[in-house]
């Protein structure tokens, strides 16, 4: 998501998202391939297609209107919301009963990322509600992303086909992404050899990335893949850091100790809620 971020600085947030979109779309096409439709239901197509390319926008549109590179990363940890969803809403779609449990888990998630976006002065209702007033729209975005991601990843997990429509996705959200530049008001793209890079290197990561994700959701344990997630904001935080140069304070280190916390005790929750077969097999049979 650093690396996003450097593009859109580059490029604009509009046109460097459409441009990063449409280069993640043509590696897929060369890498992946373009599935036939008839591959897949209509319902997913639509329904599926149509959370993905929310998600994307929101998340590409909450990062590069942010209002500096300490909001993004803000930002970018509200979007990690999105693996606590994920296993509340696989649970709660199960036959299974949740236990009672996972709900302080989840609070504790989300109690961290509260933390995370009060900024420096520490938590505080206050000081939670002035941060994101600064600039809300992009943690309504972030957090409205985190919820439709959520449902995307049960979506996929649910359908009969198992082949992957990850390169329709990329290619319908940078139709979605030019029609939005083609109507905004920001600059003709300018190109240089340091934002071409930066493209270049991201399209690739994200390309591969979403790849392979959803691959894992569609024949792997995606519960499992959701909490291991939680690890993600560790990773993301750290490298943002060095990426874009920012130093980030203790208190938000302990809302990313939290959110970890919680992915753990979920992923103990949802392991001792299932029987001897698997929460796949479930959703599978559905």
């Amino acid at each position: 998501m650093a690396s996003a971020r450097v593009v859109t600085e580059q490029l604009g947030p509009v046109g460097g998202s459409a441009m990063l979109y449409s280069l993640a779309a043509l590696l897929l096409m060369i890498c992946v391939g373009i599935p036939r439709p008839s591959l897949f239901s209509l319902r997913y197509l639509f329904i599926g297609g149509a959370l993905f390319v929310c998600y994307e926008i929101f998340l590409a549109l909450s990062l590069g209107y942010a209002n500096n590179r300490s909001q993004a990363i803000e930002v970018s940890i509200v979007n990690y919301l999105w693996p606590a969803l994920t296993v509340l809403f696989s649970v709660l779609g199960s036959s299974q009963r949740p236990n009672k449990l996972l709900y302080p888990a989840i609070l504790l998630a989300f109690t961290g990322v509260a933390i995370t976006v009060s900024g420096d002065q520490g938590f505080s209702i206050r000081q939670l509600v002035a941060n994101i007033s600064t600039n809300p729209l992009v943690y309504v975005m972030s957090f409205t992303g985190a919820v439709l991601w959520a449902i995307y990843c049960n979506l996929t997990r649910r359908q009969v086909s198992k082949h992957n429509a990850i390169t329709l996705f990329f290619i319908a959200t940078a139709i979605s992404l030019w029609i939005k530049y083609a109507i905004s008001n920001e600059p003709t793209l300018s190109f240089t050899w340091q934002s071409s890079f930066n493209l270049l290197i991201t399209a690739f990561l994200m390309a591969g990335g979403y790849g392979l994700w959803n691959i894992a959701i569609i024949g792997g344990n995606m519960v499992f893949l959701a909490t291991l997630s939680y690890f993600t904001p560790v990773l993301s935080a750290v490298f943002s850091s060095f990426i874009l140069g920012v130093t980030l304070t203790q208190n938000f280190w302990y809302g990313v100790a939290m959110v970890t916390l919680g992915s753990l005790i979920s992923w103990y929750i949802t392991r001792e809620n299932k029987p001897s077969n698997s929460l796949d097999k479930q959703c599978d049979n559905n």
